[in-house]
């Protein structure tokens, strides 16, 4: 479920002190919950990617289109990327104690993780067209005293126009075929967690 990007501002995460020249895409509440201790499962679980976008056919059709777009046009080249054309937002991180753990990078996914702490989970990417971020957050579930869920936000830093212009074309992309797609494994895996931690 899509939630109002207002609920990102309304969290008081860390990130937004570290990154408040990115702007907020989108949120989405994530089809995990359970207690307060196991944030660091669900990371894992995300950064795994476990059966990603298995039987998903349009999914997977999109990103071999967009890797050959990204190839075509030099979008994801080493020289357009973290360290190249932007710096990562690991340089921006207060020297608390709380960013010492730096979390999973992401296996199937380009993402590189930039810090875990005990309710919130980073990771980034860059290429020509924008410098991005995932943030999940663990949040308190109404009524449930121990009980958490999963957040997801998405915060881009366009590269000019044609970041601009990449971010409207995929934007019902996104949110209508890879993003349900997404949320779909990650039930799945939740699940089996869940099954398992019984």
């Amino acid at each position: 479920m899509r939630l109002p990007n207002s609920t990102y501002d309304a969290r008081s995460w860390r990130l937004a002190e570290i990154a408040p020249d990115f702007a907020v895409e989108d949120v989405w509440v994530l089809p995990a919950e359970g207690a307060r201790q196991e944030f660091p499962d669900l990371v894992h679980q995300i950064a795994e990617g476990e059966g990603a976008y298995e039987g998903e056919r349009l999914v997977i059709l999109l990103f071999v289109v967009r890797q050959m777009l990204g190839k075509l046009f030099g979008w994801d080249r080493p020289e357009a990327g973290l360290g190249a054309r932007v710096t990562s937002l690991r340089d921006r991180l207060p020297k608390d104690a709380i960013f010492s753990e730096r979390g999973p990078d992401q296996r199937a996914a380009p993402w590189i993780s930039v810090y875990r702490t005990d309710r919130e989970w980073v990771g980034e990417y860059a290429g020509r067209t924008v410098h991005a971020l995932m943030h999940v957050g663990w949040v308190p579930v109404p009524g449930k005293a121990d009980d958490c869920r999963g957040e997801m936000t998405i915060l881009v830093r366009p590269a000019g126009l044609i970041g601009r212009l990449y971010m409207a074309a995929i934007r019902p992309f996104r949110r209508f075929v890879i993003n349900p797609a997404f949320f779909r494994m990650v039930a799945r895996n939740w699940q089996r967690h869940r099954a398992n931690a019984q």
